[in-house]
């Protein structure tokens, strides 16, 4: 009689998950944040996003530090720099006076620090756009799903409040009221009434986005069984809403918040694009792009801040695309 064949298994002497356990020892289970985190760290891609996100938090925080050894003040001019023989004010040297002390060159006419300005642009941008964001989440998250759960004539009436807020043309307002608002106003003056101001009208009228989609999310939660058996045991509606409804919610607020954030950077700019940002000489990228546009002769001087903003952008996308597949209970 010949001997049963032994099957080993995937990979010779490879082991499983009981040969890693001592004997008698229970195998530890995985919660949905481990098995999310898991998933989150197999893609590659997500990850480069999420870091560069954090070290661009962390150049936001330190920007005083690093302009401290690898620049000059944002606002200091280097006239010395600047070429005023030859009538075009251009920065003397090639690339636009790149060098170890500008590490990105500097502007025409004046000869600020390029790099310097791009640093702390981002403190400028990060907090209006994260600012925003949380208004536009907390506005959202309540409303939709208040809808959502109501139903009835009170979801009627925020969906219909939704969508003239969707049809409202942002952009036109949000250049009308930058544009005419006083330089001080509610106990604030400066670029803090800038900041107050950008972030009200990004964050306010940006809310149905978020809205909508938590709407959506609640209406096919309210009718799980899990829902269904705390309304039989006598839960009340406040308690169904915090307890088994918004811990749910978490995930599709946490991937639309990282996809949020990269759009209210993109609208601050265009309105300090535009001039009716953040006042100068405060450096933002979107002002700093505006006042390129003269100099179209000088590509150093848009490169800069239109590469910070589209690589910002794009780590955003890239990192919230990554935790929504992380987060997400059907991926395989």
């Amino acid at each position: 009689m010949s001997t049963p064949l032994e099957v080993e298994p995937s990979g010779a002497g490879a082991a499983t998950d009981h040969d890693l356990v001592a004997p008698g020892q229970a195998i530890e289970g995985r919660s949905l944040g481990q098995i999310a985190w898991r998933r989150l760290k197999r893609d590659k891609i997500a990850m480069a996003g999420g870091c560069f996100v954090i070290l661009l938090v962390l150049v936001a925080i330190f920007a005083p530090v690093i302009v401290k050894y690898l620049g000059s003040p944002p606002d200091q001019f280097h006239q010395d720099l600047i070429d005023t023989k030859g009538g075009t004010l251009l920065p003397l040297g090639k690339f636009g006076g790149m060098s170890w002390d500008h590490l990105m060159g500097l502007e025409p006419q004046n000869g600020r620090d390029i790099f310097s300005r791009v640093v702390y642009g981002a403190r400028i941008s990060l907090l209006i756009a994260i600012l925003a964001t949380a208004v536009s989440v907390f506005i959202g998250t309540t409303l939709g799903a208040v809808a959502g759960f109501l139903g009835g004539v009170t979801d009627a009436i925020i969906s219909r409040l939704m969508d003239m807020f969707l049809a409202f043309p942002l952009l036109v307002f949000a250049l009308a009221l930058a544009g005419v608002f006083p330089d001080e106003a509610f106990g604030l003056s400066g670029n803090g009434l800038r900041i107050s101001l950008l972030v009200f009208i990004i964050g306010f009228f940006n809310w149905p986005y978020i809205g909508r989609i938590i709407r959506g999310q609640t209406l096919s939660l309210r009718h799980r069984e899990f829902v269904d058996a705390a309304r039989s045991l006598g839960a009340k509606r406040g308690y169904i809403m915090f307890t088994e409804l918004l811990p749910n919610l978490v995930a599709p607020i946490l991937v639309y918040s990282t996809l949020l954030i990269p759009t209210n950077i993109l609208f601050e700019a265009a309105l300090s694009f535009l001039g009716v940002g953040i006042r100068p000489p405060t450096p933002s990228w979107g002002g700093m792009l505006s006042d390129a546009v003269v100099y179209y002769t000088v590509p150093h001087f848009m490169l800069w801040p239109g590469l910070a903003i589209f690589a910002t952008v794009l780590a955003f996308n890239l990192f919230g695309d990554g935790l929504r597949d992380a987060l997400d209970p059907r991926a395989r």
